[in-house]
């Protein structure tokens, strides 16, 4: 598994299916498409299309179905969406699922229920996420990763910046899950390189 998930955005300039081009470009190997609204199947099958041509994997938010159709690496389910669980009948066994969680209850329920991965946040305040939880912050994930009794791989997420990277793979945290960051770089390339190499430390 990746120690960097890029997370799609719309922005002014460019679509997800832009975005995610330019973030495979830069080095990003394995990649969320988070859209909120419009027809999110024909994204997702540019998208499938992009990632394929870079060697990279596709997971998708949300849309279990959409996942399925479009044979994506993965899929990811928020708090607010389908249990883990429910999902999993829908995409099968071979797809990578895993499951947002801001308490240590929440990850547990999306471990319990078969989830292959957990991304807690947020790390900070991030305007990319409408009805944001709690804010976990360095020591949120200490004790989340303290507390866990799993060993799932956990992915911090939420407003991380490069400075943050270290201190919050110091956690004990897998990896991280990115949007803004690499989305609004002017050099995504050479971003992307820094995170890999602080993700390696």
């Amino acid at each position: 598994m990746e120690r960097l998930l890029y997370i799609s955005q719309q922005t002014p300039g460019a679509s997800h299916v832009e975005n995610i081009r330019a973030a495979c470009e830069a080095g990003c190997r394995w990649i969320q498409l988070r859209v909120k609204s419009g027809d999110v199947s024909a994204i997702a099958f540019e998208a499938k299309q992009v990632c394929d041509e870079f060697g990279a994997m596709l997971s998708i938010n949300d849309h279990p179905t959409v996942a399925r159709t479009v044979g994506a690496y993965g899929l990811h389910v928020g708090l607010q969406d389908m249990p883990v669980q429910e999902a999993r009948k829908i995409v099968g066994s071979n797809c990578w699922l895993g499951g947002t969680a801001n308490t240590i209850h929440d990850a547990r329920v999306h471990a319990d229920a078969g989830a292959d991965y957990i991304g807690a946040g947020p790390f900070r305040f991030t305007t990319t996420k409408e009805k944001l939880s709690p804010i976990l912050g360095l020591e949120g994930y200490r004790q989340l990763m303290k507390d866990m009794g799993h060993n799932l791989p956990v992915l911090a997420i939420g407003g991380i910046l490069l400075e943050d990277i270290p201190a919050i793979m110091n956690t004990g945290v897998y990896g991280i899950a990115v949007s803004g960051l690499i989305t609004h770089a002017p050099d995504k390339k050479a971003v992307v390189e820094q995170i890999m190499q602080l993700l390696k430390n």
